[in-house]
């Protein structure tokens, strides 16, 4: 029993994928970092700002190891962008011990996951609406991804599940 958790653990955070986008405001642009779960698309860590910098991405992280604690080898997959090559970023990832993985340059299909993650939560929540304000931006991203994206949204590559469901029946499964 305890090796199948071991192993179940260890499946759940091997591999995370992480982007950003920008969001239209009426007081200017926001951006979004989110780091995903590749097994169960939970998203694990997210920062959203006025400013397109490397501390966005670095927020995400820190968010995403302190919630999952990864363990050495986990792979984390992203752009080229010059937020993730970054000295600061590239530290960050080093010293916890997580396995570097960037696309080709100039190819979005090498991170399709977080490209399509971002496409459907523009079409359901992004675009539906004028965002007065960060602020207002960061309320409704909140109420989205920590209620509605974890535990109501079904994955059909995750059988039709929540990612919180998913995660919560692996578990479930090696416990029995």
């Amino acid at each position: 029993m305890r090796r199948c958790l071991k192993v179940v653990d260890a499946f759940r955070n091997q591999r995370w994928v992480t982007e950003i986008t920008y969001i239209r405001t009426a007081a200017g642009f926001s951006y979004l970092a989110v780091i995903l779960v590749l097994f169960s698309r939970a998203v694990v860590g997210w920062s959203v700002d006025t400013a397109i910098s490397t501390e966005l991405p670095l927020r995400a992280l820190a968010i995403a190891k302190l919630h999952r604690r990864p363990p050495k080898g986990l792979l984390h997959h992203s752009d080229r962008g010059c937020q993730y090559t970054s000295y600061a970023y590239q530290s960050a990832l080093a010293e916890s011990g997580i396995e570097v993985s960037m696309s080709r340059k100039g190819d979005c299909w090498d991170n399709a996951v977080a490209e399509s993650f971002f496409s459907t939560r523009k079409t359901e929540l992004i675009r539906r609406r004028t965002w007065a304000s960060n602020a207002e931006l960061r309320a409704a991203l909140f109420d989205y991804i920590e209620v509605f994206e974890s535990r109501e949204r079904l994955h059909s590559v995750i059988g039709y599940l929540s990612p919180a469901s998913a995660e919560a029946n692996h578990n479930a499964a090696c416990a029995a």
